[in-house]
């Protein structure tokens, strides 16, 4: 009967510690948990955990044992002096390599068609370029939808969130041990001819204290790393719009060969009805008709050629905004190829503004804070924690003595003694972390430095190109156009002359076609080299 009231009283004693425990978490920091290490340069793997944020410039911090993962023992007692808490939801990560790519088996792919070399494709118009309809769709309207609309973007910035989840996880408090035992319990029972025990009922509480400031040390490496990840996401969408740019060019440079196709058929379709009014005079053979026919069917399949490529680079465009393919024939952009940008300020201002904005150089510069924290996390976590216990209830039934059973009350503390340093190697690596952070650091600065050189010398040579053969080239080309024409029609030289100076003509006009094109891609590259819009 005694028996069972102690243990009633232990029963209620404990349902009342563990209810005085049950508070809503109010107190927990900010920490970051990261995701496990990847092999460099690979992909993550659908509904993984893993960051596709890539590798987090100066992690690597170890971060120790979490409080209460010492799985020391209390007096030998049998039981945990730790909670049972995985380690993996509780210890913000280090490194995240990069996602994981599957290896697949591919069927060789098929050689691609040659095609066919269509001459006389092109015709510069002197008529200013056709801009788009009035609502098309400008580059900034472009850019907005994809940065609220693309797919990977938004799979991208989903990470943000997934690690703000970790960050409550990571920074819950390790929870206190409730542990119950019964001691000196004998084979039969205890009397004066057989005198043992008494038998004893303990009821614990173990709470590890963190004194070595390990949880502020995991807060402060935490946020950090979150910052690091944030602007690696900012970098991700500056490295995407660098192909948005692409799309968004390719889309306007078919629509410019489509007019320049189009003018082509025009033009020979008019050089054929004027072959056959001279052959009908007799001034010209029946194979210069033949020719004409021939060149006027070229204009019509380079047409529908440069029709189909338009439709294409729509398609292209429309995955990029994610919009429906249905969407895409019926895209039609307010844009030119022609430069339209206000003078650039000097060579040094862009570096020093990309050194300042860059996020990718940002995330480097934060990066390097993070390997500091990363450093003092490792020198707190020289110290396992220390345990409080307290002991509420102990019971000690001297009932088969006769005598009345009696309950006390214990507290105790158990400190590791720090003989040993037991995170050398894990300083020593956060140490070397930190200088590694600097060369990294400096890498991406000098990086950043030569793509903006880069960017900035191919903007002035493109432009400096398609000045050239627009001023310099392409006039000339044209007056001895008119001159083979006038010459053709009076008899004093074949078509093929005249076919040939075309021709000439139109390899130029491809050259320059491509050149604005060369110097609209280089002026949006120069965006992503600085890392903000500077052109437009």
């Amino acid at each position: 009967m005694a028996r069972r009231r102690a243990w009633g009283m232990a029963v209620v004693t404990a349902l009342a510690v563990v209810a005085s425990f049950a508070q809503p978490v109010r107190a927990q920091a900010p920490v970051i948990e990261q995701s496990g290490l990847l092999p460099t340069g690979t992909l993550p793997t659908p509904g993984g955990a893993n960051s596709m944020l890539g590798p987090m410039p100066g992690g690597g911090a170890n971060l120790g044992i979490q409080p209460g993962r010492d799985e020391m023992l209390f007096g030998g007692r049998v039981g945990p002096a730790a909670p049972r808490v995985p380690t993996s939801i509780t210890m913000p990560g280090g490194t995240y390599q990069g996602p994981q790519r599957m290896v697949r088996v591919t069927a060789p792919q098929p050689v691609p068609v040659p095609q066919p070399l269509f001459y006389g494709t092109l015709e510069v118009d002197e008529r200013p370029e056709d801009m788009g309809p009035p609502n098309g769709l400008t580059l900034d309207q472009a850019i907005e939808i994809y940065i609220h609309q693309n797919l990977n973007l938004r799979a991208l910035a989903l990470e943000l969130p997934q690690a703000r989840a970790d960050v409550v996880t990571a920074g819950l408090r390790a929870n206190p041990i409730l542990y119950a035992d019964s001691q000196l319990v004998p084979y039969g029972t205890y009397n004066r001819q057989r005198p043992g025990g008494p038998t004893q009922y303990d009821l614990n509480i173990s709470h590890p204290i963190d004194y070595s400031h390990k949880r502020l040390a995991r807060m402060t490496y935490a946020e950090r790393a979150l910052m690091v990840m944030e602007h690696q996401y900012q970098d991700a969408v500056r490295r995407g719009l660098d192909s948005l740019y692409t799309a968004y060019v390719d889309v306007l440079a078919a629509r410019r060969t489509v007019q320049y196709a189009r003018n082509f058929a025009e033009g020979t379709g008019a050089y054929l009805r004027a072959t056959t009014t001279l052959k009908r005079r007799n001034t010209l053979s029946s194979a210069d008709v033949e020719q004409a026919q021939a060149e006027s069917g070229i204009a019509a399949v380079s047409l529908l050629d440069a029709e189909e490529s338009l439709r294409k680079a729509k398609r292209n465009l429309a995955v990029l905004l994610n919009l429906p393919p249905a969407a895409a024939d019926r895209l039609e952009l307010r844009g030119s190829l022609e430069d339209l940008a206000p003078p650039l300020p000097p060579e040094e201002e862009l570096v020093r503004f990309a050194l300042q904005v860059r996020p990718d150089v940002v995330s480097y510069r934060l990066g390097l804070s993070a390997a500091e924290a990363a450093y003092e996390l490792a020198r707190a976590n020289r110290f396992a924690d220390a345990y409080l216990l307290y002991q509420p209830f102990t019971f000690q039934n001297d009932a088969p003595y006769g005598t009345k059973s009696a309950t006390s009350w214990a507290l105790g503390i158990t400190v590791p003694l720090p003989i040993y340093n037991r995170n050398q190697g894990n300083i020593q690596r956060a140490l070397i972390n930190i200088t590694q952070s600097h060369v990294q650091l400096e890498d991406r600065e000098r990086t950043a430095q030569n793509e903006v050189h880069q960017a900035l010398a191919e903007y002035l040579i493109s432009g400096r190109i398609a000045t050239d053969i627009r001023n310099r080239v392409l006039p000339p080309l044209k007056r001895a156009i008119a001159q083979r024409e006038r010459l053709h029609r009076e008899g004093e030289t074949d078509v093929f002359g005249y076919l040939n100076q075309k021709r000439n003509f139109n390899e130029k006009a491809k050259a320059y076609l491509d050149s604005i094109v060369r110097r609209r891609k280089a002026m949006l590259m120069l965006n992503t080299a600085v890392g903000q819009r500077i052109l437009p």
